[in-house]
């Protein structure tokens, strides 16, 4: 009976042990922000001063740093931007600088696996380099700190303080171009790809199917013959309102184009189709 109390006793100190939970010296962090019409999220850990000097002595002057603590400090862009007149790709990127004394450089890094700075550092991975004067700043960060400032619809800054330095990134957006080219799109009407996707959504359902030819119809006037799989579901539209003879003519458009792309499979069906139809018409 002892050894069973002593056994469950230690048990459940392990337990007790295996779920003990502390602070970390560096929390996480992470920043989400929409600019223009582009999200930028920043995950990265943030170290305190404690009382030290921290630029030109914890963090080394001319000397390549994580920005930040523990894993990399990542900053992911969903559409791209312009950097010191560079354009650096939508994608997730390790943030890496070399601060001096007067000025950092920063670097965008591809690889975003490392912890702290990688073991070889490799200038292939660095897609987009530059550098930014630094700044004194009146009072003291306590606590590493990146922020997004100054946010307009089209450009904005990264700052980065800490301690008695302040550093700021800024970059613009492409929004003017995005939203010219939504007006354009949408003052255009629908593309051939949206009625093609909404006559097909009917012809799925077998709903509305008269609807569904006119947006068929539509697509492929403004696609061309060489649309074998839009003039397929033509086909198919024309065959359920029991149109056999426009069916087959549509089918015998969709063979050309296939085999022009030597596209067998849409070949072989509209052959078994135009089979059946022939047999339907001679039914009627």
């Amino acid at each position: 009976m002892t050894l069973k109390i002593t056994l469950l006793a230690f048990i459940s100190s392990s337990l007790a042990f295996g779920q003990l939970q502390t602070p970390k010296a560096s929390p996480t962090s992470k920043l989400e922000q929409t600019v223009g019409l582009t999200t930028i999220t920043v995950e990265y850990s943030r170290p305190s001063k404690n009382d030290r000097i921290i630029f030109g002595d914890l963090i080394k002057f001319n000397e390549v740093w994580r920005t930040g603590a523990n894993e990399n400090t990542t900053i992911t862009l969903t559409d791209l931007v312009i950097i010191n007149h560079d354009t650096l790709k939508a994608g997730k990127y390790a943030l890496y600088t070399k601060p001096m004394k007067d000025s950092w450089e920063v670097y965008f890094y591809s690889e975003t696996s490392n912890w702290g700075t990688p073991e070889k550092w490799e200038e292939a991975k660095v897609a987009l380099k530059l550098n930014v004067p630094s700044k004194q700043l009146q009072n003291s960060v306590e606590t590493f700190t990146i922020d997004i400032q100054n946010l307009t619809t089209t450009s904005a800054e990264i700052c980065l303080k800490w301690d008695k330095t302040a550093v700021h990134i800024p970059f613009t957006l492409t929004t003017n171009e995005k939203v010219e080219a939504s007006i354009k799109k949408l003052m255009n009407g629908p593309s051939s790809r949206d009625y093609y996707a909404a006559a097909n959504y009917y012809l799925g359902e077998k709903k509305e199917l008269p609807q569904a030819l006119t947006w068929m119809k539509k697509a492929v006037e403004m696609e061309g013959t060489s649309a074998f799989w839009m003039y397929r579901k033509l086909a198919l539209i024309h065959a359920e309102l029991g149109d056999y003879s426009s069916a087959i003519q549509a089918a015998k458009i969709s063979i050309e184009g296939a085999e022009k792309a030597s596209n067998n499979s849409y070949v072989e069906m509209n052959k078994v189709s135009i089979t059946e139809w022939n047999l339907r018409l001679k039914k009627k």
